[in-house]
């Protein structure tokens, strides 16, 4: 069930492994153990089981399949705050990009944070907490569309929705190692969207796969003759690129002076040359267009919305109130002057597109650490944007894709195909092969060797979780019983990949281990529990701090859930890394 994609859970339902209503059951234990920081407003057992119960017709295309939105996109009754409590209100309707979802059969989970006002690429910038990365919780997730993209890397939900206006699509994908899909604008209705320049807003997906990102897609599009913004998709537009397209790549890439991310992107580049014909273009022209975004007079399409909030020194996060107040002394003429700026900027842009069939450009120059976008949360949100923020005033689609991990820490990184408008599907279809060049799995179970198959994923399918313990938990320790307890079943015994560090915490009861992943780690010695599904959530609930549940992996390449520890806790701890596990640490003590 975790890490489920649509076609997964479609299986275990024609299978009868499940119903919609045991289905529920066990998610919400696993929905309520998640990180709340995760969620504006999640919705209970109750409210879950009540859609399930209402479901009849198996063959919906998104039958008994969970999904999130993004809480600046409305759900009649439900409250929308795009993470701002001072504009919060409750909606009379469902926006029809979610009805669509919920009329194909899907349950909706509950409604995501992200940065105030979708005004941010970095997803620490909410009242309501900050989503930590699920790679590395100290690292950001990327935003405005944080939480959204967290629920699906972490597996809770197959698919979510999220806004794209600057790149908050597609930033959010690449941090957490997911698809991104970021549609044509005007090729979806977005009614029901609190605007962040409502000129630009486009409703993206975040998905496990790009046959899920897509099959997602195709049910919310379409013209929406109430949306002043709406267009009809014309004829003849291609659904896919040529055997070995044309890619245009930046000749020059700013890293910052993050050299992992760079290295990365030679890999890539390295693994694209394989499938297209990678040809170096100077891409100051999307550079250009890029700046006007928030140097430019469209931070007047968010200030048409903050206006008020604007008069309470309280109501806006003081980074949001420094963003949108400068509109205040901004005229209709700079509009008029930027818009002439935008139109000779975008027939350049098509002329240099003319060239290729699409271009390829990293989706991030690199990723940060909360603690530094927080210390210098202008100048990094931008850099984040370096790739991203020219999409939507140039009039482009976007597909950002997993692109492997970088050497150093083990964070994802990610590639974003861009084509003109019309060619979603185009890019969807390159992106599937890209998929099937470099086989990846989504997100926290990624670098095993191929997508599994919902009929292949045994423990899963069975109803179960494998837990990875490595202390107090093992057979015989004194935790052990809270697996025994809730039908837990010994696997086997093996050990991590060598790339981990064991230490003895200090003032634990009874004594607990922390493992930490590092470069100079070693194998250490644990334990592989099958454990049901509907016990996973309340096993978890009993873990204290600084242990939490993430993912191990296992010396023969294995991904599984198991214990991690925060990286503060080591200050005190004792390294018994050279000891090989917790068994013969507890022998010599």
């Amino acid at each position: 069930m975790l890490g489920w994609t649509i076609d997964q859970w479609r299986s275990a339902y024609r299978r009868k492994k499940l119903t919609p209503v045991s289905a529920m059951k066990a998610l919400s234990a696993l929905l309520q153990d998640s990180e709340r920081a995760l969620w504006i407003h999640l919705l209970d057992e109750s409210s879950l089981l009540a859609q399930a119960e209402r479901l009849s017709d198996p063959s919906l295309p998104l039958y008994g399949v969970p999904f999130a939105v993004k809480d600046n996109i409305d759900v009649g009754s439900l409250p929308t705050t795009a993470a701002c409590p001072a504009y919060a209100y409750t909606a009379r309707e469902t926006a029809p990009a979610v009805q669509a979802l919920l009329d194909a059969g899907a349950i909706l989970v509950g409604k995501t944070n992200l940065d105030q006002l979708a005004t941010g690429l970095v997803g620490v910038r909410s009242p309501y907490g900050e989503v930590p990365n699920p790679f590395n919780g100290d690292f950001v997730t990327g935003g405005s569309s944080s939480g959204s993209a967290a629920v699906v890397s972490l597996g809770l939900v197959p698919f979510a929705l999220g806004t794209d206006t600057a790149g908050s699509g597609r930033v959010p994908a690449a941090l957490t190692n997911i698809v991104g899909l970021k549609p044509t604008k005007g090729s979806m209705s977005t009614r029901g969207v609190v605007p962040a320049c409502r000129t630009l807003d486009c409703i993206s997906v975040f998905a496990l796969s790009v046959d899920d990102a897509e099959t997602v897609f195709d049910l919310y599009k379409g013209y929406d003759e109430q949306d002043g913004y709406a267009r009809h998709a014309p004829a003849g537009v291609p659904t896919a690129l040529p055997e070995k397209p044309r890619l245009g790549v930046p000749k020059d890439t700013p890293w910052f002076g993050d050299d992992q991310a760079a290295a990365a992107w030679q890999r890539q580049l390295e693994e694209l040359d394989a499938i297209a014909e990678l040809v170096p273009v100077d891409m100051e022209v999307l550079h250009e267009t890029a700046r006007l975004l928030y140097q430019g007079p469209w931070v007047a399409e968010r200030y048409t919305v903050a206006e008020p909030l604007l008069e309470d020194p309280d109501a806006l996060l003081p980074v949001i109130r420094d963003v949108i107040l400068p509109a205040r002394d901004m005229s209709a003429a700079d509009g008029f002057r930027a818009q002439y700026q935008l139109a000779d900027l975008r027939r350049q842009a098509d002329q240099l597109m003319a060239g290729f069939d699409a271009l390829v450009v990293p989706s991030t120059p690199g990723i940060y650490t909360r603690a530094a976008v927080n210390a210098d949360p202008i100048t990094l949100n931008s850099q984040l944007g370096t790739w991203t923020n020219f999409v939507n005033l140039l009039d482009m689609c976007a597909l950002a894709l997993p692109g492997g991990f970088r050497d150093g820490d083990g964070l994802p990184t990610g590639i974003t195909l861009i084509g003109p408008a019309w060619y979603d599907a185009a890019l969807a279809e390159f992106g599937r092969r890209w998929q099937r060049h470099r086989p990846w799995k989504a997100g926290v179970t990624d670098q095993q060797p191929a997508l599994p198959k919902a009929e292949d994923d045994k423990s899963r399918d069975d109803g179960t979780v494998t837990v990875a313990v490595v202390g107090a938990h093992l057979s015989g320790m004194p935790l052990n019983y809270q697996l025994t307890e809730r039908q837990g079943v010994l696997l086997e015994t093996t050990r991590t990949a060598p790339c981990y560090r064991l230490y003895a915490l200090a003032n634990t009861t009874p004594p607990k281990p922390g493992l930490i992943r590092a470069d100079d780690g070693a194998a250490i010695e644990i334990e592989l529990w099958k454990l049901p599904v509907t016990e996973f959530g309340s096993f978890v609930a009993l873990i204290p701090g600084p242990l939490g549940m993430g993912t191990l992996e296992t010396e023969d390449g294995r991904r599984v859930k198991g214990f991690i520890c925060e990286g503060w806790a080591i200050a005190d701890a004792k390294d018994i890394t050279a000891l090989g596990g917790w068994r013969h640490y507890i022998k010599g003590v």
